[in-house]
């Protein structure tokens, strides 16, 4: 008779083979292995203990869970064996659906090849539609697609012949296809896409997706690192919410372009190539072009002021490239820049303008029933900015924020934090000079609920061709006829200014900044050969679509979007 070893302590039910070496670790799991077969068991608690013969009490509990042991693997046994019967049934389905070919019947009417998008009219009518597969499910020789062709979503159910192909029993998410039947409205009581449903009697696969272990669901999902969903941004756009904000984006720029040709301004197209700096070199990227120094632009601003004595009022979209070590949720290293200049205006009214524009845009998109639904879907709790927006001055903000108990952490002479013996950053009150940081611009602008014009900051904060405040600079400090359009949750959309006009105030600019005016002849001749007052502005059009569509960073309002270290795909 072979004895058989448990060992409570240090034994294995999963690797132990019942030797003294090796020992099981439950008495029940010996019973249940050696089942019927005279042995010899020995149990000990530890590895201090003599093994020896298990008490009569043990044995009694043990020879229950052994039975409840012996229950489960012959439950296991019952699901593999109908699973593997399953499974070669289904092999046997598989191989025989290789024997059936689809063909198209002739005596069905001509389909009407379309778009998802456009099927309203077409119901109760035969319509060929091609796209991919959004979502797949199979229910008793019934297959129910979700078709997506980037114009909408459409419901297709493959029944009889057309589900039992080997292509519709090997079909996969993301495969394209192309499908032809009847479009019926939905029952009563039931819903789909478009409150239609298409009823294939032909189809074919296009594009197959992979299956198994490289299947679309496998790569990702919404709770993947962001940094995976970064690298596989190409498959994360054909999600609905990443696509929605992408669609939104496009009517967007559609109704700016709108109010901008309302309000009588000229698109144009400024390079990307420049040899010049609009907002210092600090952050310029820097390439070689043709043996000389070149970067790409950071605004388009100084060309479009170019343009007014030929086109009068101008704007354009452009990207612009700024080499910011920044990695917040509102900084990009490359965004889609919407800048416009205007002639003979004054400060006031380019304010005006800016909020003009907002408003009109927005009201465009809320009047057009696809970018409405969008908003809706996207950003269910959003209401259009009431007019007029307030307008706060730069040194009534630093009053606000410090009768607020906004801090900012104080810095040293070069400009690095400051921190106390533990570490922990030093907080100060702001005083006038200070740049307002983005965290409490934003938690100002969060306060307040509502858009609000910041304007007047100190010359030594803004761009060398910023036109002073008058009044300003008499034995007190400089400031600008500047302002930044400040969004709840997002912070700053647009920062503008008048633009100095004076060919002399000009120059003493470019030497006060260390500037080199060789380079901005041209630039400088628009105050030699007629100058006018005149000013502009500058929008982020992904911190604007963050705002509207209530995202929580401009990452996700680019198509591709760049930031330090971000290039690809």
């Amino acid at each position: 008779m072979s004895a058989i070893y448990i060992d409570e302590a240090t034994g294995s039910d999963e690797t132990g083979t019942g030797t003294q070496n090796a020992p099981y670790k439950t008495l029940a799991f010996a019973l249940f292995k050696y089942d019927g077969t005279d042995v010899q068991l020995q149990i000990r608690k530890d590895a201090e203990s003599p093994f020896d013969k298990p008490t009569d009490s043990s044995l009694k509990k043990a020879k229950k869970n052994a039975e409840g042991l012996r229950k489960k693997a012959a439950k296991a046994a019952e699901i593999a064996e109908r699973e593997a019967r399953e499974r070669a049934e289904a092999d046997k389905r598989l191989e025989e659906s290789k024997k059936i070919v689809l063909v198209e019947d002739p005596s069905l009417p001509k389909s009407i090849r379309t778009k998802i998008n456009k099927l309203l009219p077409l119901r109760s009518k035969r319509v060929h539609v091609s796209g991919w597969i959004h979502r797949l499910r199979q229910q008793k020789g019934i297959i129910f697609i979700v078709l997506r062709d980037g114009t909408g979503y459409l419901q297709a159910v493959l029944s009889g012949q057309t589900s039992q192909t080997y292509e519709a029993l090997t079909l996969t998410l993301e495969s394209s296809i192309e499908l032809t039947g009847t479009l019926q409205e939905v029952p009563e009581g039931k819903t789909a896409p478009g409150g239609h449903e298409l009823i294939v009697d032909y189809w074919k696969v296009l594009g197959a997706a992979p299956s198994g272990e490289e299947a679309f669901a496998n790569r990702f999902n919404e709770k993947s690192d962001p940094s995976i969903l970064a690298e596989l941004r190409h498959f994360v756009i054909r999600g609905e919410t990443a696509s929605s904000v992408l669609r939104l984006r496009s009517h967007l720029m559609s109704a700016f372009r709108a109010s901008l040709v309302e309000a009588n301004l000229l698109e144009v197209t400024p390079p990307c190539l420049v040899q010049t700096s609009v907002e210092g070199g600090a952050t310029l990227f820097a390439l070689k072009y043709y043996g000389q120094t070149a970067y790409l632009t950071q605004s388009s601003q100084l060309y479009l002021e170019t343009c007014l004595p030929s086109l009068g009022d101008v704007f354009c979209v452009q990207e612009s490239f700024r080499a910011e070590n920044s990695h917040t949720r509102r900084h990009l290293s490359e965004y889609t820049h919407l800048e416009g200049e205007l002639a003979f205006i004054t400060f006031d009214d380019l304010m005006t303008h800016i909020e003009s524009i907002i408003c009109s845009t927005v009201d465009k998109l809320l009047a057009d029933s696809e970018s409405a639904a969008l908003i809706k879907q996207l950003n269910p709790k959003f209401t259009p900015p009431s007019r007029p927006f307030k307008r706060l001055a730069y040194t009534d903000a630093i009053a606000w924020l410090n009768e607020h108990g906004i801090q900012h952490e104080a810095e040293d002479a070069e400009g690095n934090f400051i921190r106390d013996a533990t570490g922990k950053p030093i907080m100060v009150d702001h005083a006038v000079g200070d740049d307002i940081a983005e965290a409490a611009e934003r938690r100002m602008t969060d306060i307040l609920g509502v858009p609000v014009f910041l304007y007047g900051f100190p010359a030594e904060l803004k761009a060398f061709y910023m036109k002073r405040m008058p009044g300003t600079g008499e034995g007190g400090k400089v400031f600008t006829e500047s302002c930044d359009l400040l969004m709840p949750g997002v912070g700053e959309i647009v920062g503008g200014s008048m633009r100095i006009a004076d060919h002399d105030e000009l120059l003493a600019a470019y030497k006060r900044e260390g500037i080199d005016p060789t380079s901005y002849y041209w630039f400088t001749d628009q105050r030699k050969y007629g100058t006018c007052e005149h000013g502009g502005y500058g929008l982020g059009v992904e911190r604007f679509l963050a705002w509207l569509a209530d995202r929580y960073t401009v990452r996700d309002c680019s198509l591709y979007p760049r930031w330090p270290g971000r290039a690809t795909p």
